[in-house]
Formats: C-alpha cells, sequence, structure tokens
C-alpha cells in the first residue's frame, strides 16, 4: 500500500508541474522539501516560484513517467521513477526538442500520515537534442557540449542558451555522484529503524 501511496504522488508530481496546478502540486512536498534539477537547487517553495515565473514566460518543460519502485522503512521512504523530461527551446535561432532520459530518486517522509517529497534527485542517464524542423541544420559549440556530463549536457546547453545557469557533476548512469546519492538514500532508510 506504502508503494502505491508514493507512486501516486510521483505521479502527481508530474502532472501537476507541467500543467501549471501549483497549488495541489505544493501539497506533495514535505515541509522541508528540496529540489535539485539541472537549473535549480533549493526549498520547494522556491522551486514552485521559478517555475510558475519561468510557466509564464512560455518555459515548458514537460515529464514523462515510467514505473516506480520504493524502499520503506517506516515513515522513510526511497522511490526510483524511470522518466523522460522534454523541452523546447532555441539554440543558435533554432527550434529544438531536448529528450534527456533518466530516473527521479526522491527521498519520502511520512508527513500528517501521507507521504510526502523531502528532496528529489533526478539522475541523469542520457540525452539528445534534436531540430523541430527536419530539414534544419544545427551546429553546437563542442566546447559547451563537453563541459557537461553525457547524461545530460543537450539539456544544459538548450538551457544555459536560455539564460540558465546549469550546475555541472550532477548524477549519471554510473558515476561517483550517483554512488554518493545511493549512500545518501541508504543512510536516509537507516535512520528510519
Amino acid at each position: 500500500m506504502d508503494e502505491q501511496q508514493i507512486a501516486a504522488v510521483v505521479q502527481r508530481w508530474a502532472l501537476y508541474r507541467d500543467a501549471g496546478d501549483w497549488d495541489r502540486f505544493a501539497e506533495l512536498w514535505h515541509p522541508d522539501g528540496w529540489m535539485s534539477a539541472t537549473w535549480f537547487q533549493g526549498p520547494y517553495e522556491e522551486f514552485i516560484r521559478a517555475s510558475r515565473k519561468a510557466f509564464a514566460d512560455g518555459v515548458r518543460i514537460l515529464h514523462f513517467l515510467g514505473g516506480t519502485a520504493a524502499d520503506v522503512a517506516r515513515d522513510r521512504a526511497i522511490a526510483q521513477t524511470k522518466m523522460t523530461i522534454t523541452q523546447r527551446g532555441l539554440v543558435h535561432d533554432t527550434e529544438v526538442d531536448v529528450v534527456c532520459t533518466g530516473r527521479f530518486y526522491d527521498f519520502f517522509a511520512r508527513h500528517e500520515g501521507e507521504w510526502r517529497i523531502v528532496h528529489r534527485q533526478p539522475i541523469y542517464e542520457t540525452d539528445r537534442m534534436d531540430p523541430v524542423d527536419p530539414s534544419a541544420v544545427l551546429s553546437l559549440d563542442p566546447g559547451r557540449l563537453k563541459r557537461f556530463p553525457v547524461g545530460y549536457r543537450h539539456l544544459a546547453y538548450l538551457q544555459e542558451a536560455g539564460g540558465q545557469q546549469v550546475r555541472p557533476g550532477l548524477p549519471g548512469l554510473a558515476d561517483e555522484a550517483t554512488a554518493q546519492l545511493y549512500r545518501e538514500g541508504r543512510s536516509w532508510l537507516l535512520e528510519a529503524v
């Protein structure tokens, strides 16, 4: 039952955020909630403010979710969910779509009897960039592209082109940042026992 409830929170997160349903989106977070992403790291309230502004400015970042698995220890859990992030924008005056595939790695805790997200950290496994017009020719700066890990280098390229500051060194398919995240997840569960 816990895993189903956690999976429902994960599903609602993507739906409410992508639809701009900010009031219901806020209800999914623990009071200590923290969001980490390529373009943002901070408390969930600030993430909502930044997301609302970007949404109002026409930025569209869409999420598609696959399966969710959760490890539960009393009132804490770690959930992993397969996901794809899609963002459309301009790069060198060419409209592009970036598709990034990976996992959401979520720290959950019960708050007032309900499962809530305490920390969300995406794991970026692979990405690509495609011109929306298939006849367009797009040439990327190899130096800029190589500044970021393989898992989100095209997403970072697009987001920086749009004026965002993108954090390097985020968890990927198999790297030290991901190993550290797994250690933090195990500790999170052990503290509940």
